[in-house]
């Protein structure tokens, strides 16, 4: 689920859930004890106050839970105090002189009575919060199984094309064999070519690949590309960070690269180039893909709608969900592709 359909989805819930709040703290309560003018009151100072600790509790402090628990513990404690001291001052200078006055007796801060009014503030604070958090596991498990059915899906669709590009990446290694010695130029495009297929038969089925692997497919990719367009593409590829043992999906740069020649550099008349940064900072691998652009030239349209952008896109969302950042920023002579990818 993208953001914007997770945002409206909890505002349609917000929408839903503290209207009924209201009615229930008006006229349930109210009803109870046939004071609705004095429960309207106090609806209408505990709904607002109880959205506003609920919102913050649960969407904002609650995000740093797993990354910094002294920032969450502390945000939770200091809101609680300022609250509950807020609703505590209200009934105290306002509330209770005109329907409670023998409350008057007991100090401002008389430890039961901020007792009280914490439980009947968290009581709704923790109502709100199990909604949303069901809600929330709801929705994941429903995006696992759309997961789960995608990958079913492309393992048949794989196991339908496979006889094909096994007698291909067979044949390829016989030519290969044969021309080694009499044109290594040419063995030497065979074997990344055929490195280029093996990868998709046996890696593209796994869920995680070495970045290095990747890293030596696009390559393959590039080197092959490079035979196509001729002299006028530079590559530059840039490892800044040790990346031991870091770990992608499969073939998720390869749609990134694609799309480099697709903004330009097959129809370019000068000298193109592709640039590949790949770092890390902060647990997070950060993944920067650039290519120049001739002004003037039009762009290769051979996959409609930016199908290859859609699929990284949607990839991202189910695999990574909210622990990555992709940014496409484009001028007059550049087209770059930003990826960052943080570990849990």
């Amino acid at each position: 689920m993208n953001k914007e359909k997770s945002d409206y989805s909890i505002l349609r819930f917000n929408l839903i859930f503290w209207p009924v709040y209201f009615m229930y703290q008006w006229l349930a309560l109210g009803g109870a004890k046939d004071q609705y003018l004095m429960y309207f009151k106090r609806a209408c100072l505990t709904v607002p106050v109880g959205m506003v600790v609920s919102f913050i509790s649960v969407h904002v402090l609650f995000r740093f839970y797993r990354t910094n628990k002294i920032l969450f513990w502390s945000g939770q404690i200091l809101l609680a105090i300022t609250f509950v001291g807020l609703l505590r001052s209200v009934n105290y200078y306002v509330a209770y002189p005109i329907y409670y006055p023998e409350g008057l007796e007991k100090p401002l801060l008389f430890l039961p009575k901020l007792f009280v009014e914490f439980v009947n503030l968290y009581l709704i604070v923790s109502l709100y919060g199990l909604f949303v958090f069901m809600r929330s596991w709801y929705r994941q498990q429903q995006e696992l199984q759309e997961a789960n059915q995608e990958k079913i899906s492309a393992e048949l669709q794989l196991l339908k094309s496979q006889v094909q590009p096994h007698f291909i990446f067979n044949m390829l290694n016989n030519i290969y064999s044969g021309a080694l010695g009499k044109s290594p130029e040419t063995a030497d495009q065979i074997l990344k070519l055929s490195s280029f297929i093996e990868y998709n038969l046996y890696d593209s089925k796994k869920e995680l690949v070495e970045l290095e692997d990747e890293i030596s497919f696009i390559k393959d990719y590039l080197e092959l590309q490079r035979v196509r367009v001729g002299d006028k593409l530079d590559i530059s590829i840039n490892v800044f960070s040790s990346i031991t043992g870091k770990k992608i999906p499969p073939m998720l740069l390869l749609p990134l690269i694609e799309n480099c020649f697709k903004h330009g550099i097959h129809k370019s008349l000068g000298v193109s180039w592709i640039r590949l940064d790949i770092s890390t900072k902060n647990n997070c691998l950060i993944i920067k893909i650039e290519n120049s652009l001739e002004p003037g030239v039009e762009k290769e349209n051979s996959e409609p709608s930016g199908i290859g952008l859609a699929n990284v896109r949607r990839r991202l969302e189910l695999i990574y969900a909210n622990r990555h950042q992709f940014e496409i920023h484009e001028t007059e002579t550049a087209y770059m592709v930003y990826l960052k990818i943080c570990e849990e």
